[in-house]
């Protein structure tokens, strides 16, 4: 694990199997407030996008956070099984957060300039 000192960002799009496609909105939706519970969590939202695919976008304080949420057993269940709700691997990206966060220190200056992200597939 690794500590940040800005909110990580994780969004990304999902493709359920048509056939799983009710099962996945009911599992995604099961995650929504509990998620929101937990210590870290700064925002959590689903989407349903026209074509089907489900958008989340998550943010959390910290990478340990992040870490900790991935780990529980709703969650690891559903990601463990992951080939078998899905199409095709999701398309996500994590990103730490250069624009300040409501009650977070404001980013210094010198790191506007600077991200990192990364692609998850």
């Amino acid at each position: 694990m690794t500590t940040t000192e800005r909110p990580i960002a994780l969004y990304g799009f999902l493709r359920p199997r048509p056939e799983r496609a009710d099962e996945v909105r009911r599992i995604l939706s099961s995650f929504v407030e509990p998620t929101r519970r937990e210590p870290g969590n700064l925002q959590y939202h689903l989407h349903e996008h026209e074509d089907g695919r489900f958008f989340l976008y998550e943010v959390w304080r910290s990478q340990e956070d992040l870490d900790r949420h991935n780990a529980t057993p709703p969650l690891r269940a559903f990601l463990d099984n992951l080939a078998t709700f899905l199409e095709k691997a999701p398309e996500g990206y994590f990103d730490t957060m250069l624009s300040p966060y409501p009650g977070a220190e404001p980013v210094p200056a010198d790191a506007a300039s600077v991200t990192t992200s990364t692609r998850v597939r």
